[in-house]
C-alpha cells in the first residue's frame, strides 16, 4: 500500500459535529481530535492529519452555544458555524459540509460515542476499496434503549434493502468518511428535508464498512420519543424518492392486468353458462375494469411525482471529481 503512496502526501480531513446539547461532552471530544492535528500514520502506514472541527451549532440547549464559542476561541482550526434556527441533524450536517476544505471529511455526533483513533481505520478502508464514501459499523450494541435500537435496525433493514439502488450502501452509520468534494457537492444540491444518507446515495456508488467500538454516551442517553422515532422515519420513506413511487407504480400495473384478465375469464364463464346469477357477470367486470384503470392511472400519475420530487429534493443530473487515480494514488485495476 505504502508504495503506491505519493510520496509526501498527507491527507487533510475535516471533522464535521452538529451541535445540538453538547456542552458536556464537547470539550472532550475536541480534546481527541486535537492529537490528531498532527501528521499522524494509520494501520496501512497513510499520513493523514485533522486541519479543521466544524462545529454546528443547531441552536441547541442552553449552554452549548457558550462551549463552542469557547473551544472556537481557544483553538483557531476549530471553526463555529451558527445556524438561524434548528434545523434537524442533518442539516447541520450538510451545513458542516458545506463549510469545509479538507480532501476529506468525517461526520460524528457530540456526544462521544464515536472515537476519533478510527478516523485513520476509516481512510484505509476508502483507499483499500477505492471508494468516496464508508461507514463505521459498530462491532458493540449500540448504546440505546430498547425502543430506538429495535426501530434503528428496521430503519436501516428497509433502506439498504428496500429504499436504496443496489449498489447503494449495505449499512449506514452518522460516523461517516466521504470525500470533501463529494460531500460538499451533495451539500450544494440536496433540498429541504432530504435524508443525509439518501443524498450520498446519488452521489457514491459502493460505499464500503469498516468495524469499531461504540462508546458509552458522556451524557445521559437522549430521549427518544416513537413520535420522534416516526418522524425520522418517514423522512427516510419520503427523501428515498422515486423507489416508493416506482412501487406504488408497478402494483397500479399488476392490478390493472389481473382486473382485465379476470374479467375476460368471467365473460368467458358467462358464455359457455357457468354463471347464472344474472348481473353478476357485467357488475363485476366494471368494477375490475375501471378499478384497474384507475390504478394504471395512479401508476403515471406516481411516476411523475416521483420525476417531481426527484428535482425538489436537489438530486444532481452529475457530480464531478477527481480522477480516481489522482484521489487513491494509482490507477483502477
Amino acid at each position: 500500500m505504502t508504495g503506491d503512496r505519493q510520496l509526501g502526501r498527507v491527507d487533510s480531513v475535516s471533522v464535521v459535529i452538529p451541535v445540538y446539547n453538547g456542552a458536556a461532552t464537547l470539550p472532550g471530544v475536541v480534546k481527541e481530535l486535537a492529537q490528531l492535528r498532527s501528521t499522524q500514520q494509520t494501520r496501512d502506514g497513510r499520513e493523514f492529519r485533522v486541519d479543521e472541527v466544524l462545529l454546528v451549532w443547531d441552536r441547541g440547549i442552553r449552554g452549548s452555544e457558550e462551549v463552542v464559542r469557547e473551544l472556537a476561541g481557544h483553538d483557531e482550526w476549530v471553526r463555529p458555524v451558527w445556524l438561524s434556527r434548528n434545523f434537524g441533524q442533518h442539516p447541520a450536517t450538510l451545513a458542516g459540509m458545506t463549510s469545509s476544505g479538507g480532501d476529506w471529511i468525517v461526520t460524528m455526533d457530540e456526544d462521544g460515542q464515536h472515537d476519533p483513533g478510527y478516523i485513520g481505520d476509516l481512510l484505509d478502508t476508502a483507499y483499500r476499496d477505492r471508494t468516496q464514501l464508508v461507514y463505521a459499523s459498530p462491532r458493540n450494541r449500540p448504546p440505546h434503549g430498547v425502543l430506538r435500537n429495535a426501530a434503528s435496525r428496521i430503519t436501516k433493514w428497509l433502506f439498504v434493502h428496500v429504499l436504496v439502488s443496489s449498489d447503494g450502501p449495505s449499512a449506514f452509520n452518522s460516523y461517516r468518511l466521504v470525500l470533501g468534494e463529494a460531500g460538499r457537492s451533495v451539500a450544494a444540491y440536496a433540498g429541504a428535508g432530504v435524508f443525509l444518507d439518501v443524498a450520498l446515495s446519488w452521489v457514491v456508488a459502493n460505499p464500503s464498512t469498516c468495524p469499531v467500538m461504540m462508546r458509552q454516551e458522556g451524557r445521559p442517553a437522549s430521549a427518544y420519543t416513537l413520535r420522534r422515532l416516526v418522524s425520522h422515519f418517514w423522512r427516510l420513506v419520503i427523501s428515498s424518492g422515486t423507489r416508493p413511487l416506482r412501487f406504488v407504480s408497478m402494483m397500479g400495473i399488476l392490478f390493472a392486468l389481473l382486473g382485465f384478465a379476470v374479467a375476460i375469464y368471467s365473460m368467458i364463464q358467462k358464455l359457455v353458462g357457468d354463471i347464472t346469477v344474472q348481473g353478476w357477470t357485467s357488475v363485476f367486470v366494471a368494477v375490475l375494469v375501471v378499478g384497474g384503470a384507475t390504478l394504471f392511472a395512479l401508476g403515471i400519475i406516481a411516476e411523475y411525482i416521483a420525476a417531481s420530487a426527484t428535482m425538489a429534493m436537489g438530486k444532481p443530473v452529475y457530480v464531478i471529481v477527481r480522477d480516481p487515480a489522482d484521489i487513491f494514488d494509482s490507477p483502477a485495476d
